[in-house]
């Protein structure tokens, strides 16, 4: 089974992939880890990213869509991926979808995560006083908002026309969201 995760950043993607990669095995690919990784390797690819994601801004489909593809295997052999963070263009859906079909797969679940966000704000400015993680700056946050509002927006129809996508209460308790998740996976 392969399932996007959908919502803005800090929404409880995060929180949702691991507890389902720990009762279902599935592989987590979060794109913001694979990119905080590239980024701590100092590589090159990486050091292009972090000046990318401190401006606030989305980080370029192709960067993004090669960093999933190289984990495609990995997911495969564990029954499944959970897309966490990915896809947020539609281009980025499409070659998704590519992706997938060329390997006998598609994406079985979208589900989206509703929002506030008013108290997302306020969920992040804590994270990052507490973890200091530059990327949740809560100025360089509500750019990131601003860009995901805007750039994912075309992913509802997309998704929503296949009949694939379930939209869960993202503000209620991490077991409540947990809850709505389980009951549309199955």
């Amino acid at each position: 089974m392969n399932l996007i995760l959908f919502g803005p950043p800090a929404a409880g993607k995060g929180t949702q992939a691991k507890r389902l990669v720990a009762e279902r095995g599935m592989i987590q690919l979060s794109t913001g880890d694979m990119l905080r990784a590239a980024i701590a390797e100092g590589a090159e690819i990486g050091q292009r990213c972090k000046a990318i994601m401190d401006a606030g801004h989305l980080v370029p489909d192709n960067i993004v869509i090669a960093l999933i593809e190289l984990k495609l295997d990995e997911a495969e052999d564990a029954g499944g991926a959970i897309f966490d963070g990915f896809p947020r263009t539609l281009a980025q859906a499409e070659a998704l979808d590519e992706m997938l079909e060329r390997r006998g797969a598609r994406i079985d679940h979208v589900i989206r995560l509703k929002v506030d966000e008013d108290r997302l704000i306020e969920r992040v400015t804590k994270r990052f006083e507490d973890q200091g993680r530059p990327d949740d700056n809560p100025e360089t946050f509500v750019t990131r908002l601003a860009a995901y509002n805007a750039q994912t927006a075309p992913l509802l129809p997309y998704y929503g026309d296949q009949g694939k996508l379930a939209e869960i209460d993202g503000m209620g308790s991490v077991e409540a969201v947990a809850a709505e998740i389980d009951a549309v996976l199955g």
